[in-house]
C-alpha cells in the first residue's frame, strides 16, 4: 500500500470539505419525498442515539452500587480541589495536603451531625406537641368556619392528600434505595467513596493519564483537552453551589434562629444539603422552613420566614454572589430545571444530586471537540447549560 493510500490517524480530527460528489439514487429513492426522506434521516439517527442513552443509563443502574460512590467522591474532590491545589502551591507536602482535606471534611461533617442530633434531641417534645395542637386547630376551623366541612369530609381529603405524598416520595426515594437498601450497602458506599476521594487526592493526574491512554492515538489529545475542560467546569460548578449552599444556610438558620422557628439547626443543615440540587433544592427547603414556621408560630412569623428566604436568596445571587466570587455565573434555568427533573425522575435523589454537574460535563466535553477549541487549549466558546465568566480586574502597574 503506498503512503497516499495509507490512511492517516492523525487526520480522523481535522474539518473535512463537504463533499460535492453525486449520490447514486434509485427510483424508488426519487419517489418518496425529500422532506421524508430527510425526517426519516433524523429519525433513525434520533432513536440510535436514544438507544445509545438508555443502555448507558441501564448499564450506570445494574452498576448502581459502584457507579454512586464513584461519583459522590468525584463531586466532593472537586468541592475540595480549590483548598487542595492551594496547599500545594504553597508547598504543603501532598501527603500533608491530602490528610487536611480529609480530615478536615470529616471534622466538619461531624460537628453539623453533632449539632443537628443536639437540636432535635432537645426541641422534639415540643415540636410535636406543638404540631398535633396546630392540627387540631385547622381541623376546627375547617369544621367550624366558612367551610363547614363534616369530619368524613376532612379525612377523604387528607387519605387523597396522603396518597399524592406516597406516590412522589416513592418516586424520589426509589433513587435513595436503589444506592443501598441496607446499612452494609451504605457503610460499603461511604467507604468506597472515601477511598475514591483519596486516590483523586493523591494520585489523580497519574489516574486521567492512565485513562486518556484507554483512547486511539489520534483521538488523546481532544479527549484530554474535553475532560480537562469538563473538570474546571465542575470544579467552578461545586465552589459556586459550595458558596451559594452557605449564604442561603447561614442566612435562612439565622432568620429561623431570630424568628423563633424550632429546630433552626437541622433546618440550615437541610437548606445546606439542598442548595447543591440547583434552583430545586433551595426552593423546596425553603419552602420546608415557611412550612415548620406556619405549623410552629403561626401565619405572621411564615409570612416573615417567607420574606427572609427570599431576601437570602436575592442577595446572595445579585449582590454577595458577584462581588465575593470575582465572576457572573451563568446558568439557564430552563435547562437546569428539566435536567433536575429528568435525574430526579430516573434515579431519585442522586440523580437531582448529579444531574446537573453530569449534564454540565457532557456538554462542555462535546462542544470542545464539535468547535474545535482543543487544538487552541482555550475554553470553548459557546452555548453551555453550566459556564462562568471571569470578570475583568484591573492589575496594577509597578
Amino acid at each position: 500500500m503506498s503512503e497516499e493510500q495509507r490512511p492517516r490517524l492523525r487526520d480522523l480530527f481535522r474539518p473535512r470539505p463537504i463533499s460535492t460528489d453525486r449520490t447514486i439514487t434509485t427510483e424508488a429513492d426519487e419517489a418518496v419525498p425529500f422532506g421524508l426522506r430527510v425526517t426519516a434521516a433524523y429519525a433513525w439517527r434520533l432513536l440510535l442515539i436514544a438507544a445509545a442513552v438508555a443502555g448507558i443509563i441501564w448499564i450506570v443502574i445494574q452498576l448502581k452500587l459502584l457507579v454512586i460512590p464513584l461519583l459522590v467522591g468525584i463531586l466532593i474532590t472537586a468541592l475540595l480541589w480549590p483548598a487542595f491545589e492551594w496547599m500545594l502551591r504553597h508547598r504543603f507536602p501532598r501527603w500533608a495536603a491530602v490528610a487536611i482535606a480529609i480530615i478536615g471534611t470529616i471534622a466538619i461533617v461531624a460537628v453539623l451531625l453533632w449539632l443537628v442530633i443536639w437540636q432535635v434531641r432537645s426541641q422534639l417534645d415540643d415540636v410535636r406537641d406543638r404540631s398535633t395542637q396546630a392540627v387540631e386547630e385547622f381541623r376546627q376551623f375547617l369544621i367550624e368556619g366558612p367551610l363547614h366541612l363534616t369530619d368524613k369530609q376532612i379525612q377523604g381529603y387528607i387519605d387523597q392528600g396522603m396518597s399524592i405524598i406516597d406516590e412522589q416520595a416513592q418516586l424520589l426515594w426509589n433513587g435513595a434505595l436503589s444506592v443501598g437498601t441496607t446499612a452494609a450497602h451504605v457503610a460499603t458506599g461511604a467507604v468506597l467513596s472515601l477511598f475514591i476521594l483519596i486516590c483523586l487526592l493523591a494520585d489523580g493526574r497519574g489516574i486521567w493519564r492512565w485513562t486518556v491512554r484507554l483512547f486511539p492515538r489520534a483521538a488523546r489529545p481532544a479527549a484530554d483537552a474535553a475532560a480537562r475542560n469538563g473538570w474546571t467546569t465542575i470544579v467552578n460548578y461545586a465552589r459556586t453551589q459550595l458558596f451559594v449552599a452557605a449564604i442561603d444556610a447561614v442566612g435562612i438558620g439565622l432568620g429561623a434562629l431570630l424568628l423563633g422557628v424550632p429546630l433552626a439547626i437541622p433546618v440550615a443543615v437541610l437548606v445546606f444539603l439542598g442548595s447543591f440540587v440547583p434552583i430545586v433544592g433551595a426552593v423546596v427547603t425553603g419552602a420546608i422552613a415557611v412550612l415548620l414556621a406556619l405549623v410552629y408560630n403561626g401565619p405572621w412569623i411564615a409570612l416573615a420566614m417567607l420574606a427572609v428566604v427570599l431576601a437570602v436568596q436575592q442577595v446572595e445571587g445579585h449582590i454577595l454572589q458577584p462581588i465575593l466570587m470575582g465572576s457572573a455565573v451563568k446558568v439557564h434555568p430552563l435547562a437546569v430545571v428539566l435536567v433536575v427533573a429528568g435525574g430526579s425522575m430516573v434515579g431519585g435523589i442522586p440523580g437531582a444530586l448529579f444531574a446537573v454537574p453530569l449534564a454540565a460535563f457532557v456538554n462542555v466535553a462535546a462542544v470542545t471537540v464539535s468547535t474545535g477549541s482543543w487544538r487552541t487549549g482555550v475554553q470553548p466558546d459557546a452555548d453551555l447549560i453550566w459556564s462562568t465568566v471571569p470578570r475583568q480586574r484591573r492589575r496594577s502597574i509597578r
